[in-house]
């Protein structure tokens, strides 16, 4: 057939075809199901395989969730926290002991109970394809990975964000509101509440959003299920009532003096940059691959095989999760800004189910098949780096600084920490033999008491302190000061410490603090004059 230049060039500016999200219907290719396959091998292993010390808030964690459980409850008043992850890792150390491997294996497991309810959420929005995209972002997030290998609460919080997202989901997507799912959404939310305080910021998203569907429904039975959800909520925070009193003195007397609030746009680019590729050199970089799969998910739709269209008012298929995870992130994080509260990454980990399917869905975007396993091999190259760098991240020097206190100390020789922020890391490595104490209150250094803090730091005088240092010691007691000047709320109290004690001591400089290590430290030693 004779074709003109005509005819040519008619064809070549025929429009591409019509946009196209992923449905349940799109099954995974074969080579998407090998790459979650050896995701969720690897993330599974890479969830148990970290060796470095406890760092401070975990080691005080522990320490707090050794106590009896009557004792937790009251302690953690002076700490910060709700204390359900505390009750369930006093159980599990019952069962398992307090070693770094055994108490860190408790949030592995959360991590793990995570995969099947990520691969559920992800074949809800998107099928199969978009199931297991989610489980490799999942397996492979440098940011699950390094809180499934920290004894703190965070991987818990990131499964009941997915066990109450799935909840909800079946109630006003699904239709299955029944008393049992309802009842689920109230537990979860309660749970949530004793478990972290930035779940009052998520239910508050998730209570906002169900009441405008509940306004916005066309029929009674939409309108009722979504009242229903309403009510669920409100009594999972009827179930948090007991634990109010014990916030609020929280609130009033513990603070967070070590950190300057933290301007909204700062704390977004440090949490993608911390859920994409962790908090090394190159994370900015993978941050902004991590932002354009977002944009993608929220904005673009597939039109043919390398075309993707982009719609201002953002697609339906995951406009509900960006929603909510971006309500949730600006109530947060505006409240921290105005209350002059701190702000970390971690906080994020009740909207890591928003995040982690929008990423997911990015990668669903390039419909092209080897297009797309292209990208979804660039996207798990950079998590893997990533997770890769969190485990073997060396989180506190005070596994350096025990060998040289075994090395130089004697027996009943005393070791200051200073300031006590150190001490709950450093008491859990240095030997048993010899007693510690914490600066400003010559207390147990196994604790940290953030109650009315940086007043009480405020009025300690460090010369006075290292008086009672030198006269507990006595003439015939080793002294090692474990100390940084990096710690807010201290100026220069704890060079004036060992500058007190040196004028009374030689003075040998055993360690330096080192930038390979999260927590740094001095070690000076003040042997018994000869």
């Amino acid at each position: 057939m004779h074709t003109t230049e005509g005819d040519l060039a008619a064809r070549t500016s025929e429009p591409p075809a019509a946009p196209q999200e992923a449905t349940s219907r799109d099954a995974a290719p074969v080579e998407v199901l090998v790459v979650g396959v050896v995701a969720l091998v690897v993330g599974t292993v890479l969830r148990f395989v970290t060796t470095s010390s406890l760092w401070l808030d975990e080691a005080l964690t522990v320490n707090i969730a050794e106590m009896p459980v009557g004792d937790v409850w009251d302690w953690l008043r002076h700490d910060g926290h709700p204390p359900l992850y505390y009750v369930l890792l006093h159980g599990w150390i019952e069962l398992f002991g307090s070693g770094d491997v055994a108490v860190r294996a408790l949030s592995g497991v959360f991590g793990l109970l995570t995969f099947p309810l990520a691969w559920l959420a992800g074949r809800r929005l998107g099928g199969p394809l978009l199931g297991w995209l989610t489980v490799v972002v999942v397996a492979l997030s440098p940011f699950a990975v390094r809180y499934s290998n920290e004894a703190r609460m965070y991987s818990l919080v990131m499964l009941l964000s997915f066990a109450g997202y799935l909840l909800l989901d079946d109630v006003l997507r699904r239709g299955r509101d029944d008393w049992l799912r309802l009842a689920g959404i109230a537990l979860v939310a309660g749970a949530l509440l004793w478990t972290h305080y930035w779940a009052i910021w998520l239910l508050g998203a998730a209570g906002l959003m169900v009441l405008w569907q509940a306004w916005r429904a066309d029929e009674a039975s939409e309108r009722s299920a979504a009242l229903r959800c309403i009510g669920a909520l409100v009594v999972g925070g009827v179930l948090f009532l007991p634990w109010v009193p014990s916030m609020l003195y929280q609130s009033a007397h513990t603070g967070t003096p070590w950190a300057d609030p933290m301007r909204p746009t700062s704390a977004f680019n440090f949490t993608l940059n911390d859920f994409g590729a962790g908090l090394y050199a190159d994370a900015g970089f993978f941050g902004l691959l991590t932002w354009t799969f977002l944009l993608l998910a929220m904005f673009g739709a597939s039109r043919g095989g390398r075309h993707i269209d982009l719609d201002v008012r953002t697609r339906p298929q995951f406009r509900a999760e960006a929603l909510a995870g971006a309500l949730t992130f600006g109530i947060g994080i505006v409240m921290a800004y105005v209350l002059r509260g701190a702000y970390a990454p971690r906080y994020a980990a009740v909207i890591f189910p928003f995040l982690v399917l929008l990423v997911a869905g990015g990668v669903t975007r390039f419909a092209a098949r080897w297009l797309r396993f292209g990208v979804l091999l660039v996207l798990v190259a950079y998590l893997g780096v990533g997770a890769a760098w969190n485990i073997r991240d060396t989180r506190t020097q005070a596994s350096t600084t025990a060998p040289l206190i075994d090395e130089y100390g004697q027996p009943n020789d005393l070791v200051v920490y200073c300031p006590d922020q150190l001490g709950p890391a450093g008491s859990r490595v240095v030997r048993d033999d010899v007693e510690q104490v914490a600066y400003p209150t010559f207390g147990d250094p196994r604790l940290v008491d953030w109650v009315d803090y940086q007043e009480r730091n405020d009025a300690t005088d460090p010369s006075e302190f290292a008086q009672r240092v030198l006269d507990e010691a006595g003439p015939d007691r080793g002294i090692f000061v474990v100390w940084s000047g990096l710690y807010k709320t201290f100026e220069d109290d704890c060079e004036e410490l060992v500058d007190t004690i040196g004028a009374a001591r030689p003075t040998q400089v055993l360690q330096t603090e080192s930038g390979a290590f999260f927590e740094k430290e001095f070690v000076y030693w003040f042997p018994v004059a000869s």
